[in-house]
């Protein structure tokens, strides 16, 4: 399993890179191998200004539906478009081209109180 060091992570499973004031965000392969095959992103926030912890959408998969949560407060700036034909790249490029939401950060300290990827790692053994 994949855990870049180049990310930072939450206990919900959810990725953050950031550049500068920006930041993309998805889901991780731990979360992929978890939820099955994924069918469906449902994002309805795209233009509103989010907290941490706070829900930013749906994903549905074969096995289950599952909430998403901002790592850090920000605004959504963009929805990954391909999602809506394609959300099977979840699954295959979930660092890459799997990308869920691009969002422009609040606060970059918030990003202090996310886990490393060893911290990840050891969480989901």
């Amino acid at each position: 399993m994949n855990f870049p060091d180049n990310l930072k992570y939450t206990k919900e499973h959810e990725w953050i890179s950031v550049n500068g004031n920006q930041a993309t965000i998805g889901i991780t392969e731990f979360a992929t191998s978890e939820l099955g095959d994924v069918v469906f992103l449902e994002i309805e926030t795209l233009g509103e200004s989010l907290s941490t912890g706070d829900t930013f959408g749906t994903v549905e998969a074969v096995k289950t539906v599952s909430d998403l949560f901002m790592p850090v407060s920000g605004d959504i700036l963009e929805v990954n478009p391909v999602l809506e034909s394609t959300p099977e790249l979840v699954n295959q490029d979930p660092y890459g081209k799997g990308w869920i939401i691009k969002i422009s950060v609040k606060d970059a300290a918030e990003l202090n109180n996310l886990l490393t990827a060893t911290d990840y790692k050891n969480l989901v053994g």
